[in-house]
Formats: structure tokens, C-alpha cells, sequence
């Protein structure tokens, strides 16, 4: 496994979402590779400090705002 592919799994990985052989050649680059450690560390932790924050209530005139734009957007493609 590469460093990019452990990039693109590793929400899944955190997750438990891996298949096992996908979990253990994740691993396996993992014990090779100390910058996909450092990586994976710096996920856990931001993943844990933003569980920690509480939700922050949007405007209703904001939240139309948004989805008006985004559908100009997409209608204008």
C-alpha cells in the first residue's frame, strides 16, 4: 500500500470500515512508515477535538442563501 492510497483510507480505517485484508495491508505500510503514523495520529486527534465541539445553529436566511446559490450553480453547468 502507498501513502497516497493510505490518505484515501484512512477515515475508513478510523471507522472500522476497512475489509480485513485492506486492514492488514494498512497496517503493514503503517509499520514501514512513520509519516503515515505521524498522519493517522494527527487524524485521531482532530477527529477528537472536533467531536468536541458543539453544533453551531446556521440562520435560516443563511442556510437559504446557500442552497439558492448552489442551485444557481448547478443549474448554471
Amino acid at each position: 500500500m502507498t501513502c497516497k492510497e493510505v490518505t484515501e483510507l484512512i477515515t475508513d480505517y478510523l471507522e472500522q470500515r476497512l475489509l480485513p485484508a485492506e486492514r492488514t495491508r494498512f497496517e503493514q505500510h503503517l509499520s514501514v512508515c512513520p509519516g503515515c503514523v505521524a498522519y493517522l495520529d494527527q487524524m485521531r486527534i482532530t477527529v477528537k477535538t472536533l467531536g468536541s465541539v458543539p453544533p453551531l445553529e446556521i440562520p435560516e436566511s443563511i442556510k437559504s442563501g446557500l442552497l439558492q446559490a448552489f442551485r444557481s450553480w448547478k443549474n448554471s453547468r
